[in-house]
């Protein structure tokens, strides 16, 4: 957590905030490739972040997007919250496609493969995710889909 977080908080709580998601993105990953992925918008925010790269399901393209996170030992948890937004990411649809990828974190690539958690298993990690961002849980009452979560293991 840095002295920006509560800040960053308040602002990812905001309802319009989906809306200027693409925007917030490209400027994110402008930042990554500028600066070698030493700063980023949460990076700056205080908040654990990661660079997703998977393949496109329909053209094999790989995809990058920039990521909050949460470390748990050598894996990750990520979420396809979209600020809470009515449509899943399609970098969702991408990685349950591919069920593996590459991930930058701390400026370090890794490959990974992924697990999209359920049940009992999800409920803990949601748990562990909104201590990291309290916003998580306000993104949840925001949408009537069940926002899906991740784990990213080491490949």
């Amino acid at each position: 957590m840095g002295l920006l977080t509560p800040l960053a908080v308040r602002i990812g709580a905001l309802e319009w905030m989906p809306r200027l998601l693409p925007q917030i993105t490209a400027i994110d990953k402008t930042l990554h490739r500028t600066t070698g992925g030493r700063i980023t918008i949460l990076n700056i925010a205080g908040l654990p972040n990661l660079l997703l790269t998977v393949p496109g399901r329909r053209t094999g393209t790989p995809r990058t997007t920039p990521l909050l996170c949460v470390p748990r030992g050598d894996t990750f948890l990520i979420a396809g919250s979209y600020f809470g937004g009515p449509k899943e990411p399609v970098w969702v649809a991408n990685l349950e496609a591919a069920g593996a990828g590459t991930l930058r974190f701390q400026g370090a690539d890794r490959k990974f493969s992924a697990r999209l958690l359920t049940g009992q298993e999800r409920a803990e990690a949601w748990a562990d995710m909104v201590k990291v961002w309290p916003n998580f849980n306000v993104y949840e009452r925001r949408t009537t889909r069940e926002i899906k979560v991740f784990e990213l293991k080491p490949a």
